[in-house]
């Protein structure tokens, strides 16, 4: 049986919610954009994870090698933001379609809404009918990520709080 003071220190041991929150919006962000890389790499797509700076960056750089890998540090970072606005709208939800359906709004959100303030990214007509899947796979499979780990996340804080109230 374990002492309340077991307890304790296993409680003080366990990671905070919020970092947990942010660890799954940065690895989220970076293995997502690495697969998109990935993907751009084997001309599945015609959009890489550069394309996050194309409306900054200047010059032809940004399309090549480092380009991506830059694209993938910024997306990483990004995504943390991204993974705190699932958590403050739909945490609550322990089921893999609000996920899905958020990386779906981040899909339009970037290649409709965004599109006009990203001068080198193409309207979404004009792409290949490969790159309009790839790229709507790659968010639905991030937003599954985010909102499924943050969802279990949440179920498992609420679960261990109140499990602690009822010892």
């Amino acid at each position: 049986m374990e002492s309340q003071m077991d307890k304790k220190i296993i409680k003080e041991k366990q990671m905070g919610y919020t970092m947990k929150v942010v660890l799954i919006g940065f690895f989220g962000g970076l293995i997502w954009s690495g697969i998109g890389y990935f993907s751009y790499y084997f001309h599945l797509t015609e959009v890489g994870p550069s394309f996050v700076l194309l409306p900054w960056a200047l010059g032809d750089w940004k399309t090549g090698h480092w380009g991506q890998v830059i694209g993938i540090a910024v997306i990483a970072f990004l995504s943390v933001g991204i993974a705190f606005i699932y958590k403050w709208c739909l945490q609550k939800v322990n089921s893999m379609w609000p996920g899905i359906g958020f990386g779906a709004l981040l899909w339009v959100l970037t290649f409709y809404f965004l599109n006009p303030f990203i001068d080198q990214l193409k309207p979404i007509q004009s792409y290949t009918f490969n790159t309009i899947i790839t790229t709507l796979c790659l968010f639905l499979l991030y937003g599954l990520f985010i909102g499924y780990s943050i969802a279990y996340e949440y179920s498992e804080q609420n679960y261990a709080a109140n499990n602690e109230k009822s010892v």
